[in-house]
């Protein structure tokens, strides 16, 4: 799969938003949106007016950047989404959030969702018992997640066991001492905290 290797600060800026891509130096005044606050480029802090498919466009990116996935995989979630039953594009966030790499960030065990993405590839985890090391793997409710036993002396988990429990959406639960977490409920839309006009791309897709 095609990975974005430039600088991650770049697409914030590009999005006009935080994204939260580079995990604590995102709340530091050392992120550089903080300090340039505009498009990339020569032409970046120009103010030009965009269409409405330019916004659709623009958020769909958005989305894409935040959840770390490219546009194939992107519109298959948005098909899958639109075969189920409910509201398209809230079903389309429930699978993005229900992502294995995202579990993995929201239960603070990666500082950002590509650090957890790297650590779930690298095959630290169980789901059920059994070794997942496909980021893209969609939990469901009840599902238990855990770092391999083998895996638990490692040094990066051993700090984790001696932390408090991150804040973390009310869906997905994390015992740090176990470094054992849970899939309480599929996430709704108010658990989704990032600001996304998913409507937008449900417009976009179909024309």
């Amino acid at each position: 799969m095609a990975t974005y290797r430039e600088a991650k600060c770049r697409l914030c800026r590009r999005e006009g938003g935080k994204l939260f891509l580079k995990g604590d130096k995102c709340y530091t005044g050392k992120c550089p949106f903080e300090k340039r606050p505009m498009a990339p480029g020569q032409h970046g802090a120009a103010r030009k007016k965009v269409s409405e498919y330019g916004q659709q466009l623009r958020e769909k990116q958005k989305v894409k950047r935040i959840y770390g996935v490219q546009e194939g995989q992107f519109r298959a979630y948005y098909v899958e989404a639109d075969r189920m039953k409910g509201i398209t594009g809230e079903n389309m966030l429930s699978l993005l959030e229900r992502r294995l790499d995202n579990v993995i960030f929201r239960m603070g065990i990666g500082a950002s969702r590509a650090q957890a993405r790297q650590l779930v590839s690298h095959g630290h985890f169980l789901v059920n018992g059994k070794k997942v090391n496909i980021p893209s793997y969609i939990v469901k409710a009840g599902d238990v997640v855990t770092v391999k036993e083998s895996k638990a002396g490692n040094k990066y988990f051993e700090a984790i066991k001696s932390t408090k429990a991150a804040a973390m959406p009310k869906w997905v639960e994390f015992d740090p001492a176990k470094l054992e977490g849970k899939i309480l409920s599929l996430p709704a839309r108010d658990d989704i905290d990032s600001q996304i006009a998913e409507h937008m791309i449900v417009e976009l897709y179909s024309k």
